[in-house]
């Protein structure tokens, strides 16, 4: 594992860490677990350089994400959990998804200044958060931006990737599951409630179809109303390591808040007990499938 780098937290010593691994005592199922926007840290100078409260700006946190899956790690599975907030570094991004209007100076040649997610104002580093609130008064220095990136996303990633490696390595094909929250009711929509749980695999190119629907049908068994793909088909991290054919998969759940939570307190709510028993059932479930060879997923290719 890289150096971890120390969120700027001087009010608050000894500085917490960028991320966490919490690994269990072996690992012995080939699952790994990223909860990458459960980070709850907001560094002083951040929080400083923003417009908003402090209730807003924690509106893009997948609140409580990381403790929903920790159960994985008793089952034999690390959980890789940034403790950065999603509104100040987005690891589930591409490394240079940046906004140029965001900035005072110049942006690098090869950053990518045009995709949908920079034009929603959802990159690397995001422009705004709860869809429409603008974070910063004022224009960021590029350099700052860069230095992100360089300090915390890179070596974010590469500690998941070492994960996703050494899973290969020991049983031959390594199953991600990148966990996510979502707002409860539909974009504009007051009263249309989404799905209880999203499964993204890009449309069947991040995993096998076995593994989607062996993950779908527990989730239906326990009682959850299951979509697949829409409106959450899986990020950058789903894309970028799911390669099937290579023996990783990769998967995104992505859970309704109301289940768990309070979407204006963002306390925890009496859902979230129960919440958290059943998915300690999906990853059981899971890993007794991809263990008994049920789901016949293709091993890394030699």
């Amino acid at each position: 594992m890289p150096e971890n780098r120390l969120m700027p937290t001087p009010n608050d010593p000894p500085a917490t860490p960028a991320f966490e691994i919490l690994s269990p005592d072996q690992q012995c199922v080939p699952l790994v677990f990223n909860s990458p926007h459960s980070g709850r840290v907001y560094p002083e100078s951040f929080l400083a350089a923003s417009r908003l409260d402090p209730w807003t700006i924690r509106c893009s946190e997948d609140t409580y994400v990381d403790e929903l899956f920790a159960s994985a790690v008793g089952q034999g599975a690390p959980l890789l959990r940034a403790n950065f907030p999603r509104a100040w570094l987005d690891v589930n991004r591409e490394p240079y998804e940046l906004d140029p209007k965001m900035f005072s100076g110049r942006l690098p040649d090869f950053a990518n200044v045009r995709s949908v997610r920079v034009a929603g104002g959802l990159g690397t580093i995001a422009r705004i958060v709860s869809e429409s609130e603008e974070i910063y008064d004022r224009p960021l220095d590029v350099a700052e931006a860069l230095e992100r990136i360089e300090a915390y996303y890179k070596p974010y990633h590469q500690a998941l990737h070492d994960l996703v490696a050494r899973t290969r390595s020991a049983f031959g094909l390594a199953v991600l599951v990148d966990c996510h929250s979502m707002p409860s009711a539909t974009r504009g929509g007051a009263g249309r409630l989404r799905p209880d749980i999203v499964i993204g695999d890009r449309y069947g190119t991040s995993c096998a179809v076995e593994l989607t629907d062996m993950a779908a049908q527990i989730l239906t068994q326990l009682g959850y109303s299951v979509s697949r793909n829409k409106p959450y088909a899986g990020g950058h991290i789903t894309e970028h390591y799911g390669r099937p054919c290579q023996g990783v998969h990769a998967l995104q759940i992505e859970v309704k808040r109301c289940l768990y939570m309070d979407e204006r307190s963002l306390e925890p709510t009496a859902g979230f007990e129960p919440l958290r028993k059943d998915l300690s059932i999906f990853v059981q479930g899971l890993a007794g499938a991809i263990g008994s060879g049920l789901l016949s997923l293709p091993d890394a290719a030699e």
